[in-house]
């Protein structure tokens, strides 16, 4: 048999950013600032409640679309954060993380050749996921430093077979959270071209400035728009992989019809974990949120003072360095160079653009406080790295 490798349509995205900055920064003993996973473990009653379930049961298939009690809860989550009732047997499916639920978006939405428009910078499995269920991808490039979404930064991208826009608000890697104003723009470009709407909510709880606001408590928006998130952002439990959809009943069939022959079902007693984490108090997403400012605040001020120009994300735990005023313009060979001489491992912005031009390089800040500052104090060498 002749020898075979990547197929064709893959080999444009090789391997994730995320894996080969992470296994650099393994190499070469560096603090890891690169790969968004918190260096700490979530609530010890969520994990007990795993755990728990992993030495009594339920340790068997899960149903299809995700245990009822999960479901239940994620129901619950809707109508308690955002006032929108979800069917939780005909809208509500239970995936393999945020990722899973985009690639069981793509392969039961999309028919080979339907076109997707997603915005830069991307998250890289989008156009990954779009490309294997036969899609073509679309980009609409909203302009630096803002990324302001507006209706020519969406036109330039859409054609008469554009199926899907998919969108991330709070915005990963810019750390923005999205104007109501742009989701008005949102809103009526979907209408308008009779688009689906693939809304990435996973930062959803992790918002610092402005309010996030879901896909689906907008009316024009709920019956055309498949929302996903998962525990992994909110809950620091990104090693579970328990995400979901909520969508109206005849995308979640399609969703489904996918799910059923990817991964089928999600890690049962995982599951019941997450149904815990989901009817925690207020008080544990207010103490999250006030931990969560402390290392944004204290990540920015670091860099600051190194001399460097941080933005100060409105979301996410992540922000923007852009280095192309000190005369940095290869991102990817940078981030290379900061592993491998200083330590610091963070994520080049080039991989989340279509034509892989340089730009900013994204720092985690989801790190132990000391963690950030050796970060920092190793960083303050950065200037032996500019030209």
């Amino acid at each position: 048999m002749t020898e075979r490798g990547l197929c064709r349509r893959l080999q444009p995205y090789g391997s994730s950013i995320f894996s080969e900055i992470s296994a650099l920064s393994a190499r070469h003993n560096a603090v890891n600032l690169g790969q968004g996973f918190p260096d700490f473990d979530g609530p010890e009653e969520v994990r007990n409640a795993a755990a728990a379930a992993v030495i009594d049961g339920p340790n068997q298939y899960a149903p299809l679309a995700g245990l009822p009690s999960l479901r239940h809860a994620i129901t619950a989550w809707y109508q308690r954060w955002y006032g929108v009732a979800i069917d939780p047997d005909h809208e509500v499916t239970v995936t393999s993380g945020c990722t899973g639920a985009i690639g069981d978006a793509m392969l039961g939405v999309l028919e080979p050749g339907d076109e997707v428009l997603l915005i830069e910078p991307w998250y890289d499995s989008y156009p990954a996921s779009v490309v294997m269920a036969g899609g073509v991808c679309r980009y609409a490039k909203p302009a630096s430093p803002g990324y302001v979404i507006d209706r020519d930064v969406l036109e330039a991208g859409v054609t008469s077979k554009t199926r899907m826009l998919v969108v991330n608000s709070p915005h990963n890697p810019t750390g923005r959270v999205y104007r109501e104003s742009e989701w008005d723009v949102i809103e009526a470009f979907c209408v308008e071209h009779d688009l689906v709407l693939f809304s990435d909510e996973v930062y959803e709880t992790l918002v610092f400035d402005g309010v996030h606001r879901s896909a689906l408590a907008r009316p024009e928006l709920r019956s055309r728009s498949i929302v996903a998130s998962s525990v992994g952002k909110t809950f620091s439990l990104t090693g579970w992989k328990i995400g979901w959809t909520v969508a109206a009943p005849p995308l979640t069939e399609a969703i489904r019809g996918a799910h059923q022959f990817t991964s089928f079902c999600v890690s049962t007693p995982l599951q019941v974990g997450a149904v815990v984490a989901l009817e925690l108090p207020d008080s544990y997403f207010e103490e999250f949120l006030r931990g969560y400012r402390s290392r944004r605040d204290q990540l920015v001020s670091g860099l600051r003072s190194i001399g460097l120009d941080p933005i100060v994300p409105q979301g996410t735990y992540f922000t923007l360095v852009d280095l192309a005023p000190l005369g940095v313009d290869d991102d990817r060979a940078f981030c290379e160079r900061l592993i491998r001489d200083l330590g610091v491992a963070a994520i080049p912005t080039s991989a989340f653009h279509e034509d892989r031009r340089s730009g900013p390089i994204r720092f985690a800040f989801c790190k132990q406080p000391e963690v950030l500052d050796q970060a920092i104090e190793r960083l303050s060498r950065i200037g032996e790295l500019l030209p």
